[in-house]
């Protein structure tokens, strides 16, 4: 049985200078929709957020768009999707799409998308959730954040006893069986943590 079956996706509103990005969304989307695994994301439709919610809805998958109010024209709001949540503010967007994914991906993006990532980390590390956070570190574009976390490890910023834990992806292909094997190890609780949380407003 498949046990995973949404996974939140953090990535740039633009889509970079190296054209590995923007295909590597591509591919990951159309393998989420294959394998039943509903997309959570930002609800934008540019840069690759646009690609990797319409990569899922153009292979018969599933969306679910979270969007704060001001960020509705600046990020081009994509309505065809399934599910479309409008929030107050950042905050509850970001809730949402914890409470709403059992697993996160990280493609290439700017502060925001490392922001979001490293939240998601830490919140782990502080046992707080044990939901599956994977890097997808396509042509390398995470090494500089690996590289700092090792820093962190060496300075015992980062002790032994309270690690951070991630997924390392180096092809867009990699991605799902990655987070699907490591999701079989996990109780469906800890997959589900948050999920009855509901929004404010829908679309």
């Amino acid at each position: 049985m498949q046990p995973l079956r949404s996974v939140c996706v953090y990535c740039g509103s633009g889509h970079g200078i190296d054209p590995e990005y923007k295909e590597s969304a591509k591919i990951l989307g159309r393998h989420m929709a294959h394998a039943g695994i509903r997309l959570v994301y930002g609800g934008g439709s540019i840069g690759l957020m646009g690609t990797v919610a319409k990569s899922v809805l153009k292979h018969g998958g599933e969306v679910t768009g979270i969007i704060p109010k001001f960020l509705e024209e600046r990020e081009v709001m994509l309505r065809d999707v399934q599910e479309l949540i409008v929030t107050d503010d950042m905050h509850e967007r970001k809730r949402l799409m914890f409470d709403k994914a059992e697993a996160f991906v990280a493609l290439p993006g700017g502060i925001g998308t490392l922001e979001e990532t490293v939240e998601m980390l830490t919140w782990a590390q502080l046992g707080q959730h044990k939901k599956p956070v994977l890097l997808a570190n396509i042509d390398q574009f995470w090494d500089p954040l690996i590289q700092l976390l090792n820093h962190m490890r060496r300075e015992e910023f980062i002790r032994p006893d309270s690690d951070i834990q991630f997924l390392e992806a180096k092809k867009a292909e990699d991605i799902i069986p990655i987070l699907t094997g490591e999701a079989s190890h996990l109780d469906r609780t800890d997959l589900e943590l948050g999920a009855d949380v509901e929004p404010i407003r829908r679309l």
